[in-house]
């Protein structure tokens, strides 16, 4: 043994392959053979071996020889050892061969002794380089992967479809949501989102989804109430609905439109909805038409600051009008030629 050690020192490779080969030495002759570029005999010697070493070095040989199915070989007997998995990733990414690594923990996933760290790093290869197959991924073994690790990835690769399902499957359904409202175009599902919305903790999200589905999903507004009306503070909801129809009201420059807006509000009993009318409507409405409302349902009150700005524009207005006639009548005494009066 320990001349076939000298011989392999020495880069007598041939001769220590005899040596070793007769004294069944199989983890030095793996080693051997890898030196001589004898691969096929070397993954032979290797499972002979039986050893996470020598597995790992006749695997990394084989990398370096392009070797990719005998390394696949070798790479299936160390990616079960969750200690070892990091560096042999490292060593296949640092080379730059991300299909062969793929292919190697695909292949992987369906040995017995299969963990969370194969399943895991496969999804973060797929978010890297194969962003199609990692739904699939997902969806087959999201409970046997490092959630939390995976989100990251996800996040960083802007998958936002396989995010919203992350978050909804490790809980953060507020998250789930925001990323729905933030990234629609890719993450938003419609079941998906009714299903969530209503484990939200934040109610404030409740909310924020009503006003998301206004900008972005307005004909299926309804179907979102029958799912949050037993959560939503009713009179919070009502006046959010009043907002947003006087803005439109007053967007849409319709005073007709306006008016009746202010009487619903009064037959529905919200009189500070009507009061806050008054201004977002301001333009549009007729005092004459806001009086008499004000005064058949007793809330002048309500209406007073409104007919205040009213009176404030009129004055100043009609403080203006004077103005403009003392100029004028001024104006026409300069310009006015004194009569030149001659003596008789």
């Amino acid at each position: 043994l320990q001349v076939g050690d000298r011989c392999y020192e020495e880069g007598m490779y041939e001769a220590a392959k005899l040596l070793y080969n007769n004294v069944s030495n199989f983890a030095r002759l793996a080693s051997t053979l890898v030196h001589l570029g004898e691969y096929q005999a070397a993954v032979d010697s290797g499972r002979k071996a039986n050893s996470t070493r020598t597995w790992k070095e006749v695997c990394f040989a084989c990398v370096d020889g392009k070797e990719f199915r005998l390394a696949q070989i070798c790479g299936l007997h160390i990616v079960i050892h969750a200690d070892e998995l990091e560096e042999l990733i490292s060593y296949y990414q640092d080379r730059g061969y991300f299909e062969e690594l793929i292919a190697l923990l695909e292949a992987a996933l369906g040995l017995e002794r299969a963990h969370m760290g194969m399943f895991t790093e496969l999804a973060i290869l797929y978010s890297k380089f194969k962003p199609q197959k990692m739904r699939e991924h997902l969806e087959l073994f999201w409970s046997r992967v490092n959630i939390p690790k995976v989100l990251r990835a996800a996040e960083q690769a802007h998958l936002w479809a396989e995010l919203v399902f992350l978050y909804d499957k490790y809980e953060e359904y507020d998250n789930a949501i925001i990323t729905m409202m933030n990234h629609p175009t890719d993450a938003w599902k419609e079941g998906q989102f009714k299903d969530i919305i209503a484990k939200v903790a934040n109610v404030e999200l409740y909310y924020k989804a009503l006003q998301f589905y206004l900008d972005y999903k307005p004909l299926l507004i309804n179907d979102l109430l029958l799912v949050l009306s037993p959560r939503l503070d009713h009179t919070r909801t009502v006046n959010f609905f009043s907002k947003d129809a006087m803005q439109y009201a007053a967007e849409s420059k319709d005073a007709e439109l306006a008016e009746k807006l202010l009487q619903w509000f009064l037959e529905e009993g919200k009189q500070e909805c009507f009061a806050a009318c008054l201004f977002t409507c301001y333009d549009l409405l007729h005092p004459d038409v806001v009086l008499e409302l004000a005064w058949r349902h007793n809330i002048m009150d309500f209406a007073m600051p409104y007919f205040i700005q009213v009176m404030r524009e009129y004055l100043t207005k009609v403080d203006k009008l004077d103005a403009s006639e003392s100029l004028r009548k001024e104006e026409e005494q300069v310009a006015e030629p004194t009569p030149i009066v001659f003596g008789r």
